[in-house]
């Protein structure tokens, strides 16, 4: 296997051991709606405001909420897919927003993205060859026979035989195929893999093969996931850091041996109480029903969760609560009154994050 290439091989200036890998600062990101009436402003929808995190290096971590509350926007304006409204998102010292289309194109090398479908991730059209070669292709600088034999290594890596270069995509399960995407992702040989919903589309079986494929390679290739998923066992099985997001914000972060077992925020418990247990529901049990997230057209007056909270009082109308530490553990949560005790007993288990 060709040793992976240092960071200084990727970027000049690279940053001192310590510097952290992704800075996210103060982001945001708004998108306009058509006009409802000809003369009236058209409205807008706060896709994030105000998300901020860093990420070191060999420190996977994960972004978990439900559907709208903005993580694949998020994973977007980390690829550099899109440019935030405010704030900055850097990957080694570089804003990605201030790079021309050149340098951008040579810092990809550096950040990579795995998809969702691997059905539709994949040209059809094109060989496997030509697909997990595609990045090199990009960069310009690699000979093609350099680019085969590349090809031929990371797809041994992830499991899949040399002469699956030939084929087509439709010659394999939707498992393959994602093997598939993590070795396009993997043959620039990047410090950061964003895979957005990994393994959502795939069988239960086929989910912990996957995973655990991706935690052999994230010590193999020294890439470091920004993982974003709404199954919690599949964060807990990844990642060494996690953000709970909603409508936007980061409402809770910290270690998912901690978040999952004391969660503070009400908002995370809620996603904890969401998750299908085995054993039957005990007679008392609190747990609740979640409800359909409102649309965030217009931006909430303070707390975005407070229309929601069980424990919201005057202040969470009049005053937005900040990501605040509980400890000196790490552990973070933006809410007036947060939960101290133990919210849940167990990690969640979907099944997905169990060894193969």
């Amino acid at each position: 296997m060709t040793p992976a290439s240092s960071p200084a091989a990727h970027n000049p200036a690279a940053q001192a051991a310590d510097a952290p890998l992704l800075v996210v600062d103060q982001v945001t990101r708004t998108y306009q709606l058509p006009r409802e009436k000809l003369w009236s402003q058209p409205p807008q929808v706060h896709a994030l405001q105000g998300v901020s995190f860093q990420m070191q290096a060999g420190r996977s971590m994960g972004i978990v909420g439900e559907s709208g509350s903005g993580k694949s926007t998020l994973a977007r304006l980390v690829m550099a897919l899109e440019a935030p409204t405010s704030g900055s998102v850097s990957i080694l010292g570089r804003d990605m927003a201030t790079l021309d289309a050149l340098a951008l194109r040579h810092a990809r090398r550096d950040f990579q993205m795995v998809f969702q479908d691997p059905y539709g991730s994949l040209d059809p059209r094109q060989t496997v060859h030509r697909i997990v070669t595609e990045p090199l292709q990009a960069q310009g600088d690699v000979p093609a026979a350099q680019q085969t034999q590349q090809a031929r290594e990371v797809l041994l890596s992830v499991g899949l035989r040399a002469t699956d270069l030939e084929k087509y995509p439709h010659e394999f399960s939707g498992g393959q195929r994602q093997r598939i995407a993590i070795a396009r992702a993997l043959i620039t040989r990047p410090r950061l893999i964003v895979a957005d919903e990994p393994v959502s589309a795939l069988d239960v079986s086929v989910q912990a093969q996957v995973l655990n494929l991706m935690q052999d390679l994230q010590a193999q290739f020294d890439v470091t996931y920004l993982l974003i998923s709404h199954d919690l066992a599949v964060v807990d099985h990844l990642c060494a850091d996690v953000a709970v997001i909603f409508q936007g914000r980061i409402v809770e972060q910290g270690a998912p041996q901690t978040l999952f077992r004391q969660a503070a925020h009400p908002y995370t418990q809620a996603l904890l109480d969401a998750v299908p247990r085995m054993e039957p529901r005990r007679s008392g049990d609190p747990r609740r029903r979640t409800q359909q997230v409102e649309p965030r057209v217009q931006l909430p007056a303070a707390c975005p969760y407070a229309h929601r909270c069980p424990r919201a009082q005057a202040i969470c109308d009049s005053q937005r609560p900040e990501l605040t530490p509980l400890a000196d553990t790490g552990h973070r949560v933006a809410c007036h009154f947060p939960q101290t005790q133990a919210a849940t007993e167990t990690v969640p288990d979907s099944g997905a994050g169990a060894k193969a």
